[in-house]
């Protein structure tokens, strides 16, 4: 037996994590040290680390675990205080995106040839930038004590709605790219599945209310709650050509109204998964972005995509902000809000690229535009917020 996987992982846990401490320190969330830790360690840097089969399958559970928690934490109360303008916001700050870095990529790579595959390859590419990362838009906010002032309210349920959107879109283009070339049985497939989720929902639902009356705090209910996960993970990539992702999504959104074990089997899954899976995803994903490959193409690509996924954060939200009434300087703070991308980023793109979708090669592209909105967020959101008037 080849004990190498003992190394790799040790290598990949002391390294993110190191990395990790460094880029808290300049208030950068520990996902850029993730990734940082996969380049330098990969291919692109010393190359100790190798993609192997146990890396790939133990990133592909700490992808569904991160959705699985991104899932359970989302706050119905929250979204239904803010919810026509926040839908609103959360739409436009969808579908921008999705048309602007689709259409960046498009003309990059795809010759002006308006073919079915080349648009599918576009609209992944665009769904990549879609979600919105949050955690350090909190973080700024917080800091400058406008977190629970109305416009930092709408921000946060419009960001809980515009992951939603996007694992939705994300699941009709993972559906469009499994090979079956009839629109119709892909959209029946689609229709089936949230059927599906509707009703094991509502059983579901039912099931770990009554267990969690009497042991919400035994770790038997964070086991059932994982298992849960796995098979709606099972169920979305194997009966219905769905992302396995969004399986994790929805059966953590399924779980996210079970007051008493919420909680419990949240904390459960976040130390499970940061300690091993997490860490293993975002470095896999680190040493895939192969410096050493990129040409001055891709370079200039890069930069464009860095600017096309700030300005269509900007402009889509903006856009719902002033379509719902909000001021302009408002309107303006939401927008900047909304720019942060993170780890749902990643994940759809390393989706695309298991699907034939997303070139590997524009994977360094990718992450540059990742790390840069999340450098940019704090300092552009500060700036905002200071010298306009005060928000309500």
């Amino acid at each position: 037996m080849d004990y190498t996987y003992l190394l790799l992982l040790a290598v990949v846990l002391l390294s993110t994590k190191v990395f990790g401490v460094l880029t808290e320190h300049v208030h950068l969330p520990q996902v850029v040290g993730a990734l940082l830790a996969g380049i330098v360690m990969g291919p692109s840097g010393f190359g100790v680390l190798q993609s192997t089969d146990f890396m790939v399958k133990a990133a592909e559970i700490g992808v569904i675990m991160l959705m699985f928690t991104a899932g359970i934490d989302t706050d119905m109360k929250e979204l239904k205080a803010t919810g026509v303008q926040a839908s609103v916001i959360a739409v436009l700050g969808v579908f921008v995106p999705l048309l602007l870095c689709g259409g960046l990529y498009f003309a990059f790579f795809c010759g002006g040839e308006f073919t079915a595959y080349n648009l599918l390859r576009s609209a992944f590419m665009g769904s990549v930038f879609s979600a919105t990362s949050v955690s350090i838009t909190v973080e700024t906010l917080n800091e400058m004590g406008k977190l629970k002032s109305k416009t930092g309210t709408t921000l946060l349920s419009a960001a809980l709605i515009d992951d939603i959107i996007g694992i939705v879109v994300l699941s009709v283009l993972s559906a469009f790219s499994s090979g079956d070339s009839d629109p119709v049985m892909v959209m029946v497939r689609i229709v089936l599945f949230f059927a599906f989720v509707l009703v094991v929902g509502l059983v579901v639902r039912r099931v770990f209310s009554y267990i969690a009356e009497e042991h919400w705090h035994s770790r038997r209910v964070a086991v059932w709650a994982l298992g849960f996960c796995l098979l709606m993970s099972y169920c979305a990539e194997a009966w219905f050509g769905v992302a396995d992702i969004t399986g994790a999504y929805f059966a953590g959104l399924i779980l996210c109204n079970v007051t008493k074990a919420r909680r419990f089997v949240a904390k459960k899954f976040t130390v499970t998964s940061y300690m091993v899976f997490t860490p293993v995803f975002f470095a896999s994903v680190g040493m895939k972005t192969n410096l050493r490959d990129m040409n001055g193409d891709i370079l200039v690509f890069a930069l464009l995509l860095v600017a096309a996924a700030v300005l269509s954060k900007v402009a889509g939200c903006g856009m719902g902000g002033l379509a719902c009434r909000m001021s302009r300087h408002q309107s303006l703070v939401v927008g900047i809000g909304m720019v942060a991308r993170s780890e749902v980023a990643l994940m759809v793109a390393q989706r695309g690229i298991n699907a034939g979708m997303i070139d590997p090669s524009i994977l360094p592209a990718i992450v540059l535009a990742v790390i840069s909105s999340a450098l940019l967020t704090p300092v552009l959101l500060k700036m905002a917020i200071s010298k306009g008037p005060e928000l309500a």
